[in-house]
């Protein structure tokens, strides 16, 4: 059994539900689109001349931008991924996905020779841990509820538990901003048994 989602480096909104459950249950995950669109190819700069050739030079609306500098700063961090590498940022962004639990296998849109030849090669690219934690900070979203709460909650135990406190559930507020509530989720997370529950954690 497995379901067919959309999922990249860009939009990891699958991270928060689909993957988790698959990962519980069992099933396998089928990624359409593991390059948005051909956003993370690295043909999209910031302050680069727009390229001549593109599907969001069209009418292509996936997935749906509301924000490039979000995109570009996610871009300039797999493009700095790759230099370092000597391989491409096609290559960066499909690798980060094979490296994530629950996913299966990835559907590529290559339209020529050059780049099926490129997206095959991945198969050879294994991301180290300090390259994907880059693209991580690069990439993270604002939690959704009730993900924001339970880490809220569980950063509050953790603290309470080191400085001898009684545990209560309503000492932490959500008044930091939502980078924070991200940065937060992986040691917290992972330190009450939350794995998988948010952006950026990893099984």
């Amino acid at each position: 059994m497995s379901q067919q989602i959309y999922y990249s480096v860009l939009n990891r909104e699958a991270e928060h539900e689909l993957l988790p459950a698959s990962v519980e249950e069992g099933l396998g995950n089928l990624i359409w689109s593991p390059l948005a669109g051909g956003l993370l190819t690295g043909k999209y700069r910031r302050d680069a001349p727009t390229p001549r050739v593109g599907r969001h030079l069209s009418d292509w609306r996936e997935p749906p931008i509301s924000d490039w500098e979000h995109v570009y700063d996610v871009v300039d961090a797999i493009v700095a991924v790759a230099e370092s590498r000597g391989i491409t940022p096609a290559q960066v962004a499909l690798s980060y996905l094979l490296g994530t639990p629950g996913v299966t296998s990835l559907i590529v849109g290559a339209r020529t020779e050059t780049q099926l030849k490129d997206n095959l090669a991945t198969s050879d690219v294994v991301l180290e841990r300090d390259e994907r934690e880059r693209l991580d900070r690069a990439s993270a979203m604002p939690l959704p509820y009730p993900m924001w709460h339970q880490v809220l909650n569980a950063y509050d135990r953790m603290r309470r538990s080191i400085v001898g406190l009684p545990v209560s559930t309503a000492g932490v507020r959500a008044t930091g901003s939502a980078d924070n509530l991200v940065a937060l989720s992986r040691p917290v997370a992972q330190s009450v048994g939350l794995q998988n529950r948010g952006a950026g954690i990893r099984a």
